[in-house]
């Protein structure tokens, strides 16, 4: 399969793919072309600024409560998820490979997906270092659970993930197979189209809920993986269920308002321009939530948005939301670094990226999804202070507080 011209690239091609693939991976297919010394470029992420190193392991879970909508696959639910944490940095981990963002398979089902070819050395790669041994605190480590937009992958906001994690957290990414691109461990892949226009139902809280419960049973010293793949030394013992929180971008914002309202497990939640809109797989928000809710706002306000002002009224507890200037929907999220890097690699215009990540500057956004995430997790799972949720901050001007 050969690459589409520059010229026939149109913006809606272009915006769909990034909002449909939650990256700019697609765009990165003309990148060898013009790297130097016939050497790929890839693209990055930037390093996150916590104390520990990070470490990562991938779980496949099986719900034998549920039936599997897909059909060909295991008689019952199935999800893939990753789990990354803080490693420890007295025991050597330089020898274990570093997480791509994606595994090539799964890239070159994107690929595949919007017409584009796949060069895998272009996927970035993670931080995290596979299978490492977990830091050792002599209590439990706080747990965010996280959730992808409709049609997307677990990996989306791996940049807010690698920083809560390289924080001291550890934090379990779900992908919702059906809705999603992604790969089980015999190396199937699966794309949004196996369930073609039902992957719109699928409702994520009821998989975040079950993903609460193998958490759980890592902490009571079992192995939720169905293959019994061994886990990293540590895992079970450095988990604190009862510190719980989860966030989620899009339809993933959504579904952790969804499910702070079923499960009370879940302390504290933070949606990242979750339009809050029932229909797609999940009901319409009426009940009082007692809990801390965060929302950092883009394409859905609530001064703007009627479904995420009424979701607004029933909350009881903290709450705050904050809204980047020029941030559009995609911007809270591992897009708003790869488009802008393989845009310009690729030759598209600053208006043609602007048009896909928003007139925010990329590096002010990036400091912005390490930062606001990070101190509302603190703030209501640790009990630290954290002054930047109190008032507007100088260190962010672009950003507005909203209480």
């Amino acid at each position: 399969m050969t690459s589409l011209p520059r010229t026939e690239l149109s913006r809606r091609r272009l915006l769909g793919t990034a909002l449909a693939l939650g990256a700019a991976a697609p765009f990165a297919a003309a990148l060898p072309a013009r790297a130097g010394a016939g050497v790929p470029a890839r693209l990055t992420l930037p390093d996150p600024t916590g104390p520990f190193p990070v470490g990562t392991a991938a779980l496949h879970l099986v719900d034998a409560s549920r039936p599997n909508p897909m059909a060909g696959m295991n008689p019952h639910r199935e999800l893939m998820a990753g789990v990354w944490y803080p490693a420890s940095p007295a025991r050597p981990t330089e020898s274990l490979p570093l997480a791509p963002w994606l595994p090539d398979a799964t890239m070159r089902a994107f690929l595949t997906a919007t017409g584009f070819p796949l060069d895998p050395a272009l996927v970035p790669l993670t931080v995290g270092r596979v299978g490492a041994p977990v830091h050792r605190t002599g209590r439990g480590l706080p747990v965010v659970v996280y959730s992808h937009g409709s049609g997307s992958h677990r990996a989306d906001h791996t940049v807010m993930v690698q920083e809560l994690a390289s924080h001291g957290y550890v934090v379990v990414t779900v992908d919702h197979l059906g809705n999603c691109f992604s790969e089980l461990p015999d190396g199937r892949v699966v794309t949004p189209a196996d369930l073609r226009g039902a992957m719109y139902a699928l409702d994520y809280s009821v998989d975040l809920r079950f993903v609460l419960d193998c958490v759980e049973q890592l902490a009571a010293g079992r192995n939720p993986d169905a293959e019994g793949r061994p886990l990293p030394d540590g895992l079970g013992a450095a988990l604190d269920t009862s510190r719980i929180g989860m966030f989620g971008w899009s339809k993933g914002g959504t579904a952790t308002a969804c499910t702070m309202l079923a499960d009370r497990r879940v302390r504290a939640g933070l949606a990242l321009d979750g339009p809050m809109q029932p229909g797609f797989g999940h009901p319409s928000i009426t009940a009082d939530l007692d809990r801390p809710f965060m929302m950092m706002t883009a394409g859905f306000p609530r001064a703007t948005d009627p479904y995420v002002a009424e979701f607004w009224s029933h909350l009881r507890g903290w709450r705050l939301e904050v809204r980047a200037e020029g941030a559009v929907h995609p911007s809270y999220g591992d897009n708003v670094t790869l488009i802008p890097q393989a845009g310009r690699l690729l030759g598209l215009t600053e208006e043609q990226i602007r048009r896909m990540v928003g007139t925010i500057d990329p590096a002010r956004a990036l400091l912005i999804q390490q930062a606001y995430p990070l101190a509302f997790f603190d703030l209501h799972l640790r009990h630290r202070a954290a002054p930047l949720l109190d008032r507007p901050s100088p260190r962010f001007p672009e950003v507005a507080y909203l209480p």
